[in-house]
């Protein structure tokens, strides 16, 4: 199923056209009404009129989070106040918040991608949609609110919280597809155990996460506990918000929106281009955005680009899920960890249970890595033998997945924090 299938289906002669069109007239806007592209231009002593081709977007400066602060809150927005019909914004937990702004026609286009991620997942304007993620400032839960109501699709805007009254609702409203973080997924699921609720008895068959990353293995985890379909998408309240890229039913990728993205994977250090599907740090210029554009912004997310063409026909680029951030990476002992790695080789181990922590501290100059697993009770209560030889087992699994030993703990079931949002996994206690 496609929502816009002449723009979703294109040719990629004729896309790549359309991208290099919309790349001028983008830099034309923000080099005319955007103070800060204004002068990063005349330093690179660079005419955004000689951009001539794709590959000329290498020549054009990046822009990172804290250019956004540091033009707190509207200075690079490219349009007057007067035609700014929404604005949202970061939490600001780490600094200044990053404010962002969408013109009518923004709303329009949001709303329009936002329905293409649903319709691809296989959600159509006959289904319920509950959206459990957070409303207000917060992009995710206001765009698949609007992308769902495009649809044509019932909207529960039950908002984030409360998981014995979310569990009420699908019961009683019917629900068919849950929007929310997967970690919180799995607490719905969870909690529905333990009030008794049997998930085949729901109407819920789709599920749309995103926020966080998740391993292959959590969607599996998802996908058995509550009964559904889960897939990927992905956004960023910097160029947009949900609807840059999401899964199809195949699941094995997100299709890029790329008549409204132009995306790029580099070198996190260099900042140079990665060889075609290696990992690299993911660059988005907006193409479209009226109030609010953004030249080859840093994401920090970690992906590669597949280019091979999807059984589902549709013709934009796919990229893998996000693994990790260059942010959230933790050097340990001089080698790179990512959380997503822990989780991917916890979730196929038997016994253990979707919730993990790392605390990472240093000790006598050195760097120490604590695995907290939580296992089922089961495990917890058996000897102490078998709980030697699962620690045992996990460590070594670690060890050849990060190469690089850790500890391991495991404690009862929830004896981990739950997060109703974004799951905390890393205590980093380091003095660095």
């Amino acid at each position: 199923m496609y929502w816009q299938p002449e723009k979703e289906c294109m040719a990629r002669e004729d896309l790549e056209q359309l991208q290099l069109e919309r790349l001028q007239s983008t830099l034309y806007r923000v080099g005319t009404h955007v103070p800060f592209y204004k002068k990063k231009f005349a330093e690179l002593k660079l005419d955004f009129e000689d951009i001539r081709s794709l590959d000329d977007i290498r020549r054009l400066p990046f822009t990172v989070k804290q250019d956004l602060r540091d033009n707190y809150p509207y200075g690079l927005f490219a349009v007057p106040l007067r035609d700014v019909v929404r604005v949202h914004s970061s939490s600001g937990t780490t600094g200044l918040a990053t404010v962002v702004g969408y013109s009518r026609n923004d709303i329009k286009n949001w709303s329009n991608l936002v329905a293409r991620i649903l319709t691809g997942a296989g959600v159509t304007r006959d289904d319920v949609i509950q959206i459990a993620f957070g409303y207000g400032l917060f992009t995710g839960g206001f765009g698949l609110h609007y992308g769902a109501e495009r649809l044509g699709a019932s909207v529960i805007p039950i908002s984030a919280g409360n998981t014995k009254r979310q569990i009420q609702i699908m019961q009683d409203f019917k629900t068919t597809a849950l929007v929310c973080t997967p970690s919180y997924a799995l607490i719905i699921a969870d909690t529905m155990m333990e009030m008794g609720v049997n998930p085949n008895g729901l109407s819920l068959r789709y599920g749309l996460f995103g926020a966080e990353p998740w391993s292959e293995a959590m969607r599996r985890e998802i996908n058995e506990k509550l009964g559904i379909r889960a897939t990927d998408n992905y956004g960023l309240s910097e160029v947009m918000g949900p609807g840059v890229a999401g899964e199809c039913q195949e699941c094995n990728g997100l299709h890029i929106n790329e008549d409204h993205f132009l995306l790029e994977v580099v070198d996190p250090e260099t900042l140079e281009p990665v060889a075609p599907g290696e990992i690299g740090e993911l660059v988005i210029t907006t193409l479209t955005k009226e109030a609010f554009p953004m030249i080859r912004y840093r994401t920090r997310d970690l992906t590669r680009l597949i280019p091979e063409p999807c059984p589902c026909g549709r013709t934009f680029m796919r990229m893998q899920r996000i693994m990790g951030r260059t942010d959230d990476m933790l050097i340990i002992k001089g080698v790179n960890v990512f959380p997503i790695q822990i989780e991917k080789v916890l979730f196929e181990i038997e016994g253990t249970e979707p919730h993990y922590q790392i605390i990472v501290e240093r000790k006598n100059h050195s760097d120490r890595v604590t695995v907290l697993v939580e296992v089922n009770e089961a495990i917890f209560f058996d000897e102490m033998k078998k709980q030697r030889q699962m620690v045992d087992h996990i460590k070594a699994r670690l060890v050849s997945e990060l190469g690089i030993g850790v500890d391991v703990k495991l404690v009862e079931e929830k004896t981990l924090e739950r997060f109703e949002g974004k799951a905390k996994r890393v205590i980093d206690k380091r003095k660095l």
